[in-house]
């Protein structure tokens, strides 16, 4: 299950190929999956894969294909990565925040002296 490094984007077939499954499998996952698999289509409707869209399969593979996920437990465990991401923004933004204010306090306190 490896890309090429210079490989911009990869064919549904490729990435097929990679997985040892059919392409038909790969759309189906695309449609089940829709809001973690959006490959980019070209004006003909083929579907082109950039290495995000293949993590993203991946994912999805381990899940289902190696530890037995059914697609809802899928999308359930996908879910809570998501939330789970968004959270440690939020509290990211917070602290640099803090971080911000508190430095703003240390200038004060230094032009002082």
């Amino acid at each position: 299950m490896s890309t090429n490094a210079d490989k911009l984007y990869y064919s549904i077939g490729e990435v097929a190929k990679m997985f040892g499954v059919n392409t038909s499998l790969i759309r189906f996952w695309e449609k089940e999956f829709g809001k973690w698999i959006k490959p980019h289509r070209s004006k003909s409707g083929s579907r082109y894969y950039t290495k995000d869209n293949i993590d993203q399969i991946r994912a999805v593979y381990k899940l289902v294909k190696v530890e037995g996920y059914t697609l809802q437990g899928a999308k359930d465990v996908l879910n809570e990565g998501a939330d789970e991401k968004q959270s440690n923004e939020e509290i990211r933004k917070t602290l640099l925040k803090a971080k911000a204010l508190l430095q703003q306090l240390l200038d004060a306190e230094n032009s002082f002296d």
